[in-house]
């Protein structure tokens, strides 16, 4: 470790083959906890490359609990998270329209970090029980098209590092592998990135991996698509900037897009937007999101007709008896 700090320090990089056994080293608790602040600490004061956080990657995953999807090729739905904005449970309504739509979903995810309510925040309030067994899940997105991974259930390896992350009490290089880490690597993918720098990264990270993606910012800094300002889109095939009037959708204002005080309130915000009874701006906002979903699986489809996908999956109420099934699956 010493030698690999002074090289850190120095500026250099790491290969993506010496980063991942960087990673097998920490997820095995070789280091101790001042040499771990030390490492973390560098990646907060300069960007990672790509080869860095594809080598991280690729030792996290061969640590993980394994589930194998791939028969039904699902998309996961997912934002890094640290935006700071308290935003409503947005990608995951979306995960439940696109499901509605037809499109198997492998939603990744976790409690909340930086806001009131994370995916499994609201899952919970729902009665929904968590597994990492292979027929549990198989059975979940059989039986409604989608599946709940539970992150903390599916890698053990970041076990090790859970007490500096907590002390540090900053965001890092960790936060930047969690949406990279589904235990199902999943077929396609929806990202959300605070900052265009982290698109940057994703996009040339999903690229290297071959998958479908949709990488979206919001260029007032939300993690999704919020429709409060324009917002850019990076594809395997084009990237672009939006206005939500492209989408014949309405401009949101921040306070309409909020979670709430407490878990209990993002669930009832969660459940309104699923019934098709949520404000204009909170249905919008979903759409959008869940629409470039959809594009990411059919990429010949144009943005206005995946927003018409998703608005009869919504306005039908099949995505509402999407979660309902859900629940009973999973409960």
């Amino acid at each position: 470790m010493k030698q690999l700090l002074t090289h850190l320090f120095q500026h250099e990089v790491l290969s993506e083959e010496e980063a991942c056994r960087l990673m097998n080293h920490i997820t095995a608790g070789d280091y101790n906890d001042a040499q771990l602040a030390a490492l973390l600490t560098v990646y907060r004061m300069r960007n990672i490359t790509v080869d860095e956080l594809l080598g991280f990657r690729n030792a996290l995953l061969g640590t993980r609990i394994p589930v194998d999807l791939a028969a039904y090729r699902p998309i996961d739905i997912v934002g890094t998270g640290g935006d700071g904005k308290n935003t409503f449970n947005i990608s995951t309504c979306a995960c439940f329209i696109v499901a509605a739509a037809g499109y198997p979903v492998a939603k990744h995810g976790n409690y909340g970090a930086t806001s009131i309510s994370g995916a499994s925040n609201v899952m919970e309030q729902h009665g929904v029980r968590f597994s990492n067994r292979q027929e549990d899940l198989q059975r979940s997105i059989e039986g409604c098209n989608m599946a709940y991974l539970h992150a903390p259930l599916f890698n053990p390896g970041l076990k090790a590092v859970g007490p500096v992350r907590k002390a540090l009490q900053v965001r890092t290089l960790f936060n930047l592998l969690g949406p990279l880490v589904n235990p199902c690597q999943p077929d396609y993918q929806l990202l959300g990135v605070a900052d265009l720098q982290q698109m940057r990264l994703y996009t040339h990270t999903l690229q290297r991996l071959g998958i479908g993606f949709a990488v979206v910012n919001s260029l007032d800094g939300y993690d999704e698509i919020s429709l409060t300002d324009e917002f850019k889109i990076c594809t395997n095939t084009y990237e672009g900037i939006y206005r939500p009037a492209d989408l014949g959708l309405s401009t949101a204002r921040t306070e309409d897009l909020q979670g709430g005080d407490s878990p209990q309130a993002a669930a009832r915000i969660f459940d309104h937007v699923l019934q098709n009874q949520g404000t204009t701006a909170q249905t919008d906002c979903v759409l959008a999101n869940a629409a470039f979903a959809i594009q990411a699986i059919e990429q010949q489809k144009s943005a206005t007709e995946c927003v018409a996908i998703a608005r009869e999956a919504l306005e039908s109420g099949k995505a509402w008896k999407t979660l309902q099934r859900f629940i009973e699956l999973n409960s």
